[in-house]
């Protein structure tokens, strides 16, 4: 028994198993409250406590299941192709959208930071939540930050960001769905664009560019500002 716990195999597929649990009953309720990924990571860390297995025996089954992401991420690439007239036509507002949303994202986490009084490797490392895992973390290493706290935070603001951006965003009037594509994408990462995607093909298409041009805006603003911090 002790030998299965500790398979790598093992926790791969229960946190598959896990994800669709959440995906059923998301499907079930048709609530956003419902996100899959939470729902999994509640039910994977229950899972963990229980069994009494390490967060460094799961890591190993995290490495297996980090190499589905390139296809997944590659597979993001599809809505981005079918609507290629509608992003090029929209391209300025789409990059300036993104720096926007870049530059609220970076500035709050300063503003909160020293209103809280985090510290200097605390906000470092928050700096970075909204883009995807592999940029933040770099970002947040070359900052002098710490990673698993920059990992966390992304993980966190994905979630919320998709659970709530959709209803909030509805709520102070925005329905044009490249709006809601840019706000959900350059706010929430991948996480939101897969909720984006559900939205429909232009919100999905969009949120999916907005991945990597919020990435790669964030990327320069960190790069500027980390000579002045």
């Amino acid at each position: 028994m002790t030998e299965i716990l500790t398979s790598p195999l093992t926790w791969m597929f229960l946190s598959i198993f896990c994800y669709a649990i959440g995906v059923a009953i998301q499907q079930k309720t048709g609530s956003p409250l419902c996100n899959p990924l939470l729902i999994a990571s509640v039910l994977v860390g229950v899972l963990l406590i229980v069994s009494g297995t390490t967060y460094q025996t799961y890591e190993e089954s995290g490495q297996l299941i980090s190499f589905f992401l390139t296809p997944a991420t590659v597979a993001l690439a599809i809505p981005i192709y079918r609507k290629l007239d509608v992003l090029l036509h929209n391209l300025l507002p789409i990059l300036l959208g993104a720096f926007v949303g870049s530059c609220v994202s970076i500035g709050s986490v300063l503003l909160f930071c020293h209103l809280f009084g985090l510290s200097d490797s605390t906000t470092r490392s928050l700096i970075p939540k909204s883009v995807t895992t592999p940029i933040g973390v770099a970002l947040a290493d070359m900052m002098g930050g710490v990673t698993s706290i920059t990992a966390i935070a992304i993980v966190i603001t994905g979630i919320f960001g998709a659970i709530l951006l959709p209803t909030f965003l509805k709520c102070i009037g925005v329905r044009n769905p490249m709006q809601m594509g840019l706000s959900i994408g350059t706010a929430a990462h991948a996480v939101g664009t897969s909720r984006a995607i559900q939205l429909g093909e232009t919100e999905g298409a969009i949120s999916g560019l907005a991945i990597g041009v919020a990435g790669l805006l964030t990327a320069f603003i960190v790069s500027a500002l980390s000579m002045f911090m």
